[in-house]
This record gives structure tokens, C-alpha cells and sequence, in this order.
């Protein structure tokens, strides 16, 4: 009890951090790792946590807080007939080696590279949420390999900076005249074979940094983990149902403003 006390204000601050990532991953249909892995980039730092373990930290506990989530969106979308298992079941396997190689890498490199490569992706998310065409690129999906390069790719870097799959596999299926709302539902199927693997991946072999925050375990913070996922849950509902008396248009354009500069300040926050 005494524990707890003390450390009120980083529980509360990982419970807002919850509320905050449902709300908006129902409001705008945003993954919820694009939203925690920040948050909790800088909040872990406001408690002497070296930006590099910080990243490691953040990138890892906003894997494992995807699972329990996806299991739920994936539900939510099969029962309306949006998850493609028919491309699942083509993408499945590059996409788990592009996990592979990349949760790897997480527990290999340092912080600072993870967090240029956010900067970067959170940076070009914004850009194509404010500016993006919603005409497709292409016709059709590619052949075989081009979709093997397109699967292992969204693997890759989901697991390296700790977003499901949503940030990456929405614009690249859309481009290819893939149907949004199937591209929504899919992503959802696909977060999960990112995340699942990932996580237990740096739970297991990462080795915890010696500035480590309270409860972290590995490269995961189990205290966030338990602190942000039930209210993920509850709040990405609620924010679902918002989004119908709300301009979800709008508001998603000032998200993107508000990723953009935290993308920048990421970035800015290394070199300057």
C-alpha cells in the first residue's frame, strides 16, 4: 500500500494515458501505439528515465497492451465481415518474420535510433492524415512478392516502434484500391500477429535498463500494461459513440497537427 502511495502520480498518470489512447483510437480510428508510445516516452523521462530507455520502454509496454485490444477490434469488425482472412492467411507469415527481425532489434539497438524512426513515422502519419489523397495509387494489390515486401515491411517497423497495425497497413491497402472499412478490420487481425510475438519477445529477452521504471520486467512495464489496457478498453467504445455526434474529420486533423509536432519534438529532442 505504501508502494502505491508514493507512486500515485505515475499510476495516474498511465491510467489518463489509457483514457486518453481509447477515446481517440474510437474517435478516429487510430491504433492506440501511436498514441502510448509518446505519452509514455516522455512521461517515464519525467521520472528519471533516460529518453533511450524510455523508447525501449514505451515501444515495448505499447506492444503488449495491443494484444488484449486487438482481440477485441478483431471481434468487433468479424462480426460485421470486415477482417480479410483470405489475405491474413497470404500476409501472416512475412509479417510475423518482419516481428521477428524487429523485436530482435529492439532489444539489440539503442533508444535513440527507435526514436528517429518514430519521429520520422509519426511525422509522414500526420502528413498523409492531413494531406493524404483518399484516391488509391494503384488498381489492385501487387503479385505475390510485392505483397511479401508490403507484409514483412509492416511487421518490421510496427515492432520496432511499437504500433499495431493499423498505422501502416490502412494507407498501403487503401493505395492499392483495397476497401477502407476491410483495410480497418484487417489491420486489426494484423496488430495482433504483431504484437503477441513482439511482446513476449521483449518480455523475455530484453534486458531491463538500469533506470528502469517501477514494475518493468524485462522491456515491458507491467504497471502500465495493467494500468492503461481496462481503460483502453472501456473508453474506445465511448469514443466510438462521439464520433458519431462529433466532426470526427476535423478532430482527426487536429490529432494530426498534435502528432506532427510530437513527432518533431521526438525528434528535436535528440539533436538540438
Amino acid at each position: 500500500m505504501d508502494l502505491l502511495i508514493e507512486n500515485w502520480t505515475t499510476i495516474a498518470a498511465l491510467m489518463a494515458t489509457g483514457v486518453f489512447a481509447g477515446l481517440l483510437a474510437g474517435l478516429l480510428g487510430v491504433g492506440g501505439g501511436i498514441v502510448i508510445v509518446p505519452v509514455l516516452y516522455f512521461l517515464f523521462q519525467a521520472f528519471n528515465v533516460s529518453p533511450e530507455s524510455a523508447m525501449l520502454i514505451a515501444t515495448a509496454t505499447s506492444l503488449a497492451t495491443i494484444v488484449p485490444t486487438s482481440i477485441s477490434s478483431i471481434r468487433a469488425h468479424r462480426s460485421k465481415g470486415n477482417v480479410d482472412f483470405t489475405l491474413i492467411k497470404v500476409w501472416g507469415m512475412f509479417i510475423l518474420i518482419g516481428v521477428l527481425i524487429g523485436s530482435w532489434l529492439v532489444t539489440q539497438v539503442n533508444g535513440q535510433w527507435l526514436t528517429v524512426l518514430f519521429g520520422v513515422i509519426a511525422t509522414l502519419s500526420a502528413f498523409n492524415m492531413l494531406l493524404g489523397s483518399k484516391k488509391a495509387i494503384f488498381d489492385d494489390l501487387p503479385g505475390k512478392a510485392g505483397q511479401s515486401a508490403m507484409a514483412s515491411s509492416v511487421g518490421l517497423f510496427s515492432s520496432l516502434v511499437g504500433i499495431g497495425g493499423g498505422t501502416l497497413t490502412v494507407p498501403m491497402l487503401t493505395f492499392c484500391n483495397y476497401p477502407a472499412h476491410k483495410a480497418i478490420g484487417t489491420a486489426a487481425a494484423v496488430g495482433l500477429i504483431i504484437s503477441l510475438p513482439a511482446a513476449i519477445i521483449m518480455l523475455l529477452v530484453g534486458q531491463t535498463p538500469v533506470d528502469a521504471p517501477l514494475g518493468t520486467f524485462g522491456l515491458v512495464n507491467l504497471v502500465g500494461f495493467i494500468c492503461i489496457v481496462p481503460l483502453t478498453v472501456f473508453f474506445a467504445p465511448i469514443g466510438a459513440s462521439l464520433a458519431n455526434k462529433l466532426d470526427a474529420q476535423k478532430l482527426k486533423k487536429v490529432f494530426a497537427v498534435v502528432l506532427m509536432i510530437t513527432g518533431i519534438r521526438m525528434l528535436a529532442q535528440l539533436f538540438f
